[in-house]
């Protein structure tokens, strides 16, 4: 079988990691390891990871990912975590080239044709949604997601909630489903209100209304309220999403392929949630690489309800050049959504794209390390992204 040569890795524009591993006899596969705002951290960890798995069986996968898990001590958490996704996505990649089929006929095959994706409208602090949502309806796409308000302070006044409301009226009144991120910038006193306030309106979903370091409010909320809960982009490893579904407070699973282990992790959360009645909605701000792997998990899980898509979204847009979703693929036809907001199941082997490589080298000389969004109140204390 053959050997891994060579592991390399590229920062691009807007702010995506990509990584690439090529075996012996030329074959290679892309993966992603894009951790948003913490770039060299992530960078300083593949640094210690690559001479390690440089000379392994490639088809190793899950003995690949059990040597970084167990023998690093020192585990978990997001930049690890992001470092193992690259290298994991690249190699499932490489694995699905080498034996000429899809991903997902790796993972048991299909369970349907075509996955339902959303895209974002509104910007960090929302605004502009219905001309917004008039243009992703326009897209072919059924449902969208936005931030359901500007930063709070931990108490704030109620007043600063009735947007939200408004906002979530003019998109549905559109024609979409909307999912409203609280995006854990919204604190317990403030969430209650807010979830009781949308719940006429009837939301998709609320995204991380509180960080998941809190699971016991978490789990408060979700008895406040019949808006089904998500969250699980902070989360990285089937131990950390463990207690959410045992407080059966979360209906909706979002794990980061590129930040909870890769595809071999990911698809173990997803069978997990499953034994709990917990959809998983794939978390997915990200490239185009995050992208097709999430694309593969979802073809083959059966609690999979819909996927997380860039195309267009305001961190792109901000990075300037016209860079976006579809800029490095060959062909972007693989991505097309069509009407009623789905993206068919990719044929080709791996995952399904042809990177730019020539593009990801030149993009990647003059792209600087992204930096997380910063947020203070009008007393200048420091409040959530």
């Amino acid at each position: 079988m053959p050997k891994i040569s060579n592991v390399v890795y590229y920062r691009v524009k807007p702010r995506w990691l990509m990584v690439k591993i090529t075996d012996e006899n030329g074959e290679f596969g892309w993966g992603e390891a894009t951790l948003e705002g913490h770039d060299l951290a992530v960078e300083g960890c593949l640094e210690e990871m690559i001479p390690r798995v440089v000379g392994m069986d490639a088809n190793d996968i899950e003995h690949i990912w059990q040597m970084f898990w167990r023998h690093s001590f020192y585990r978990g958490g997001p930049v690890f975590m992001s470092a193992l996704s690259g290298i994991d996505i690249a190699l499932w990649d490489l694995k699905g080239k080498n034996l000429k089929t899809p991903i997902y006929e790796l993972l048991g095959g299909k369970v349907r044709n075509k996955v339902q994706v959303y895209c974002w409208i509104g910007g960090d602090r929302p605004a502009d949604v219905e001309n917004a949502a008039k243009a992703r309806k326009a897209q072919g796409l059924k449902c969208v997601k936005m931030n359901a308000t500007e930063d709070l302070n931990w108490v704030d006044s109620p007043s600063s909630l009735d947007s939200a409301v408004e906002r979530l009226k003019i998109v549905k009144e559109i024609g979409l489903d909307a999912g409203l991120d609280f995006h854990g910038r919204v604190h317990k006193g403030m969430a209650k209100q807010l979830a009781k306030a949308l719940e006429p309106h009837r939301p998709l979903f609320i995204e991380e209304p509180l960080l998941s370091e809190h699971p016991e409010a978490i789990k408060q909320l979700a008895g406040l309220t019949t808006i089904p809960i998500a969250l699980g982009e902070r989360l990285y490893t089937r131990w950390d999403i463990k207690r959410f579904l045992e407080d059966a407070s979360i209906d909706i699973l979002q794990p980061d392929v590129a930040h909870a282990g890769g595809i071999s992790e990911t698809k173990r959360i997803a069978t997990m949630a499953e034994a709990y009645d917990v959809a998983i909605a794939p978390h997915c701000p990200l490239g185009p690489v995050a992208f097709a792997a999430c694309v593969q998990i979802a073809l083959s899980s059966p609690n999979f309800s819909i996927l997380e898509m860039s195309l267009g979204m305001h961190y792109n847009t901000e990075a300037g050049d016209d860079i976006d979703l579809l800029t490095y693929l060959k062909d972007k036809s693989v991505f097309d959504i069509a009407d009623g907001g789905y993206v068919a199941a990719p044929t080709g082997y791996g995952l399904g794209v042809d990177i730019d490589e020539e593009m990801v080298k030149r993009i990647s000389k003059e792209t600087a390390p992204w930096q997380c969004k910063v947020f203070h109140g009008p007393d200048g204390s420091i409040r959530e992204w």
